[in-house]
């Protein structure tokens, strides 16, 4: 896709480039020509053209093809992995001409919860409807009776699934193909949010009403770690969508959820920050060695907090001597929490050292 001057690249989704795929695929079967590229409609309406990248007959009735996923400028685990969908011509049986299922690399639903049904492919709606209407574009042109039968596979996709989280959704084996508009735009936090609603309704549809949010692999191990008893898909990770997963808790009706953070996260949530990643909020010290000197009386603390370059530099000497600094920051946090939450989710927070311990714990003989 081409870069408008000024702006950052957008690129394509696996729901996309299977879609190509399985558009060259049948194009191959139907013109006995090897296409060098195919263009596609997005569900927005938007077309584009995408490279294919190894496209071969493998019988009369059957191709095999792949392209190359381009996530433009966003980062993506899935930039630069191979797509591909073997295309076979069939006897049609039943009403539905094509049927798309998943191969090699592509994840199977285990658990209920998600837009697909447990036993089926990990193909979302979006995908599904992007290679329809890829493969029916391609029949306009060149007429057939025979059923399509698009198997979609992903030739290094049990390998990267391992650094999503798709596991705990409860997708095994392969990769998710994705895409609600078949376009990855930079820098959209789309992704990660519908990441975050899809944990809470696979946990939802498991039966919890308790959640644990953490912010990175990092806490959410330590969490583990502290409530083994849980169930694993009690853990979510929400990155830094605070306001946003607690919002999307209330939606689904949790009943209680812990905050399981970090100090420098804390400290942002208590400042009722709704998104905290440092590109879009500063970490304000000054407000911590304000709470400081209110808590503790020291002006000589406080200035040091003042005076530090992290949150992680102002932990240690609180710690030390100014734990109630700690307590209400905690506090805060979680009053915050509480009220992106509607007022419809009880929240604990947890802030760990990092060591993995629990340096305050708001309700610790929450059961």
């Amino acid at each position: 896709m081409k870069r408008p001057a000024g702006k950052l690249r957008s690129g394509f989704t696996t729901g996309a480039a299977a879609a190509a795929a399985a558009k060259a695929a049948l194009q191959l079967l139907l013109t006995g020509q090897v296409p060098s590229w195919v263009e596609i409609a997005f569900l927005t309406g938007d077309t584009t053209r995408i490279e294919v990248h190894q496209c071969r007959l493998v019988e009369s009735n059957k191709a095999r093809c792949t392209v190359i996923k381009d996530a433009g400028d966003d980062p993506d685990i899935t930039h630069g992995a191979e797509i591909g969908a073997m295309v076979t011509l069939e006897k049609r049986s039943g009403v539905d001409r094509i049927r798309i299922t998943g191969g090699a690399g592509v994840g199977v639903v285990t658990k209920p919860g998600l837009e697909m049904p447990p036993g089926q492919a990990a193909i979302t709606p979006g995908p599904v409807t992007m290679i329809t209407n890829s493969i029916n574009a391609l029949l306009d042109a060149h007429p057939t009776d025979a059923g399509i039968h698009v198997e979609v596979f992903v030739p290094e996709g049990e390998r990267l699934a391992k650094k999503t989280l798709n596991a705990r959704l409860g997708i095994i084996g392969g990769l998710s193909i994705l895409g609600t508009t078949g376009i990855v735009r930079p820098m959209s936090h789309e992704a990660y949010v519908a990441t975050i609603e899809k944990a809470m309704d696979v946990a939802r549809a498991a039966g919890l009403t308790h959640l644990v949010l953490t912010t990175g692999r990092r806490s959410e191990r330590f969490a583990q770690d502290r409530w083994p008893e849980l169930a694993e898909e009690s853990f979510i990770q929400i990155g830094d969508f605070f306001q946003v997963a607690m919002a999307a808790a209330a939606k689904r009706r949790f009943s209680s959820a812990t905050l399981a953070v970090f100090f420098g996260k804390a400290v942002k949530m208590a400042q009722n920050i709704p998104h905290t990643h440092a590109a879009k909020s500063e970490l304000t010290l000054e407000a911590l060695a304000r709470w400081t000197l209110e808590q503790t009386g020291n002006p000589e603390l406080a200035g040091r907090i003042a005076a530090s370059n992290t949150a992680r530099h102002a932990f240690d000497p609180l710690q030390e001597s100014a734990l109630p600094v700690i307590v209400h920051v905690a506090e805060q946090a979680r009053r915050f929490a509480v009220e992106f939450s509607a007022n419809k989710v009880r929240v604990r927070c947890v802030i760990f050292n990092y060591d993995g311990t629990a340096a305050v714990d708001t309700q610790p003989d929450w059961g």
